[in-house]
């Protein structure tokens, strides 16, 4: 094979961990790992929901081998030169997978490459673009008809789960019939806020009738165990007031970190990435919206998707103009109050394998939520798993085919032997 460059950009850590690292795995999969035949280099830009941690996340992809930082990114694309100046073989293919699709068009415009844009809502600049790779079909009808030819059908890459995930501590895997509950609180400050007393509360509830229950939190690779706990300690944390002011503080023994709740509930903290083999074994997970319900959802794995509104200005998380308004100086807890309220009364599907279906099949509990209710529910159905077999059943036909990454593979595939130098 020619000596090849495959130029991937991407922004948030949503995309990096759901959309990057399958499309990498398959690329290799398929080119081979010979890095002087092909080099595959990841370029992040900025991205309002970047935590600053996405570049060691990529770091974690072996299949990857050249990775610039998003603040280097505006130099890169307006006079095409690298942070630290890297060369560009003659033949090779730029890769979109998150961001602005102007970026693609304007940089293989100036290395001479080829362009692929993975869509997931929307497609842009269909002139100037090679291949389209779409989640949907309906993107294809969107899209002027003179340039039907460059679309492919692919899927959702949300909905692709690794099956090379390192397999968990059988520690942390409790032996039947003993229920393991995963507790997926989320990444931010904003949801990890609420989220992390919310699911200790709900813990401390569950295990109070339930004593062999077993909780786990696979901690996002954006967090340190520090960190996380922090937000489960009334001191530092008055948003746990609302919630019955539960508390845990971080301990450490040969299993691993883990949070001991006051009442002396157990909540292991998983920091291997990704967890995938961990949340396979999940009787059940509680999560925070986001993409850990795509991964949750093409696993079928039984959730309870949460967003608690105890205190309405905590929430802001938003994506675009909200997102900025509402953590303005000054006004930002005023303008998050507003957006939340406004958001509330918005009917909407938030976990992805609800907007699949295009209804409920996993709950969505949204507002003042009281973990004692919830809790209810969670050990009812520990005590009649009906419900949850009929979730995961549910989840299993609505997560749709495997084999996006590979297919938008194809793509990269089809425009590299397109390709003349």
């Amino acid at each position: 094979m020619q000596a090849t460059d495959i130029l991937i950009l991407s922004n948030g850590p949503g995309e990096v961990t759901t959309w990057v690292r399958p499309v990498v795995k398959a690329l290799r999969d398929q080119l081979g790992d010979d890095r002087t035949h092909v080099r595959i280099s990841l370029v992040l830009s900025p991205c309002p929901n970047a935590t600053g941690k996405e570049v060691a996340i990529a770091q974690r992809y072996p299949e990857i081998d050249r990775i610039q930082s998003a603040e280097h990114f505006f130099p890169f694309l307006l006079w095409g030169k690298t942070a630290a100046n890297w060369d560009w073989r003659k033949r090779g293919v730029v890769l979109f997978l998150g961001g602005d699709q102007l970026y693609p068009v304007l940089i293989a415009k100036r290395l001479g490459y080829s362009t692929v844009i993975y869509g997931e809502w929307d497609t842009r600049w269909h002139r100037w673009v090679d291949r389209f790779g779409v989640r949907h079909p309906r993107l294809i009808d969107q899209a002027p008809p003179r340039y039907a030819a460059k679309f492919t059908v692919v899927g959702d890459l949300m909905a692709e789960a690794s099956s090379t995930s390192p397999s968990p501590p059988t520690s942390l895997t409790p032996p039947a019939p003993s229920p393991l509950l995963g507790l997926l609180p989320g990444s931010k400050p904003a949801k990890l806020a609420q989220g992390v007393p919310l699911m200790m509360a709900i813990a401390e509830l569950v295990h109070a009738t339930h004593p062999h229950t077993r909780f786990v939190i696979p901690v996002a690779p954006t967090l340190d165990v520090e960190t996380l706990a922090r937000f489960g300690d009334p001191s530092q944390n008055a948003i746990a007031r609302y919630f019955g002011n539960p508390s845990a503080t971080l301990q450490h023994d040969e299993v691993g970190p883990y949070l001991k709740t006051g009442q002396g509930v157990r909540i292991d903290l998983y920091t291997d990435f990704p967890a995938h083999d961990l949340l396979r074994q999940c009787d059940l997970c509680l999560t925070t919206v986001g993409a850990n319900t795509a991964e949750l959802g093409a696993m079928a794995v039984p959730m309870i998707v949460l967003l608690p509104t105890q205190q309405l200005d905590a929430m802001r998380a938003w994506d675009g103009l909200p997102g900025l308004l509402a953590n303005l100086p000054g006004v930002g807890s005023g303008m998050a109050k507003l957006i939340n309220r406004w958001f509330l009364r918005q009917e909407r599907l938030l976990a992805w394998p609800n907007i699949w279906a295009g209804t409920r099949i996993v709950p969505e509990l949204i507002g003042d939520l009281e973990p004692g209710a919830i809790a209810t529910q969670i050990t009812d159905w520990l005590d009649h798993p009906e419900p949850l077999e009929a979730m995961r059943q549910n989840l299993r036909q609505v997560r749709g085919e495997a084999g996006a990454a590979r297919k938008l593979v194809n793509l990269v595939v089809e425009a590299l032997q397109s390709t003349t130098v």
